[in-house]
């Protein structure tokens, strides 16, 4: 029996959309491994280090609208926003699941999602997040935050976990093992990246319901 590998790529996609929904319809959260395939993974990372390279990251900030400010004891990574009008060739497979995912999300859960906005984020050795929680005070447009990791052959022992404060008495540790999709409900959850051993990078961001 030949077995037809588009067929199979859509019914995969399919599962790991459902999978999100329940989970974050159940608890307002949700870890998923391989979401996207390890080539389109590698190829996003290989974009975010080009766009590096080009002097076009800078310091992340703090903050809100024309309050931000840069806080290196706070937060230590590197960003570049995506486009999604301009996208690069690698990036179109990563807004086309973003799509499915916002289309998906909205069917199931009702969130009202709108738009998608994000960054790459480099952090290097030794750099973190405190912990914080992504909707501000006096802005709720930030309804589902998204982190898409992008570091190939990571372990325990790298460190850089994003800790998902789901209690005051319990957190759960998510791995930036390439290819896993972590997201949760931005006003329901604080998180912190904890420091890495190594280089870490993702794809963060979220999705906003219309202002």
């Amino acid at each position: 029996m030949r077995i037809d590998p588009i067929a199979t790529s859509a019914l995969e996609e399919d599962f790991a959309l459902a999978n999100v929904c329940a989970a974050i319809a159940a608890d307002g959260y949700s870890i998923v491994p391989g979401f996207l395939p390890a080539p389109a993974i590698a190829a996003l990372a290989a974009e975010a280090r080009r766009r590096d390279a080009a002097g076009e990251f800078h310091a992340a900030r703090i903050g809100h609208d024309e309050r931000t400010v840069e806080r290196g004891d706070i937060r230590g990574d590197r960003i570049a926003w995506l486009d999604e009008q301009a996208p690069a060739l690698s990036e179109r497979a990563l807004w086309r699941a973003l799509e499915a995912l916002r289309a998906a999300l909205n069917a199931a859960c009702f969130l009202g999602l709108f738009a998608f906005e994000g960054h790459y984020a480099f952090y290097p050795a030794g750099a973190f997040y405190r912990r914080h929680r992504d909707r501000f005070r006096d802005d709720d447009a930030r309804v589902l935050s998204c982190m898409l990791y992008l570091n190939e052959a990571w372990t325990a022992g790298d460190g850089g976990a994003l800790r998902l404060h789901i209690s005051e008495a319990e957190a759960h540790d998510i791995l930036p093992l390439g290819g896993t999709l972590a997201c949760f409900l931005s006003e329901c959850y604080e998180h912190e990246v904890l420091p890495a051993t190594r280089e870490r990078l993702s794809v963060t961001g979220w999705f906003r319901r219309r202002e």
